[in-house]
């Protein structure tokens, strides 16, 4: 049986920046919320918070990707980027820590594909925010979702749950 890396915070756990859970049920529907406890009873789940797992604590300062080079949108190297809270402290560190307790996760359980929180300094698959905490979304990945695209595991943002269950699904047949 396929396992899936998913963000802790769709499992209600209160591991988000600011202390709380992400509200499946309300933000996504009833649909959602069932394939996510439909994965969960199969017993696939491996539940991660990147940020908690690099050392951060909980609630914490809001935190963006800072971009050094306006070039790099996707992928970035991470000698061109840095994590910064709203307070104005570094995190990179603990966020790429985070990251690499992702990838060995998903390493030592074989782990092909993750559902993974989207706009996350760690986790945005497609958007994160613009590195102004000004609330403007751009085109890119979080430090963890590009880690694991790195090495080869396929990542999935919550709204594209259909998607991944369908990934699933071919990966098992």
């Amino acid at each position: 049986m396929e396992k899936i890396l998913i963000s802790a915070c769709f499992l209600n756990n209160l591991v988000r920046y600011d202390g709380t859970a992400y509200d499946v049920k309300n933000k996504l529907g009833i649909e959602a919320l069932n394939t996510i406890t439909r994965w969960q009873e199969q017993g696939r789940l491996v539940a991660l918070c990147p940020e908690m797992s690099g050392g951060l604590p909980v609630p914490r300062p809001a935190a963006e990707i800072i971009q050094i080079d306006a070039l790099q949108i996707n992928s970035i190297p991470r000698e061109l980027t840095q994590v910064m809270t709203i307070t104005g402290v570094n995190v990179t560190d603990e966020f790429h820590a985070g990251a690499q307790v992702a990838l060995a996760r998903c390493q030592q359980q074989n782990i092909k594909m993750a559902v993974l929180t989207e706009s996350s300094p760690s986790c945005g698959s497609s958007t994160i925010y613009n590195g102004q905490f000004s609330a403007k979304k751009i085109a890119g990945e979080g430090v963890t979702t590009a880690l694991l695209r790195q090495n080869g595991i396929q990542v999935f943002s919550q709204f594209e749950l259909v998607a991944a269950d369908y990934y699933l699904n071919n990966l098992e047949h």
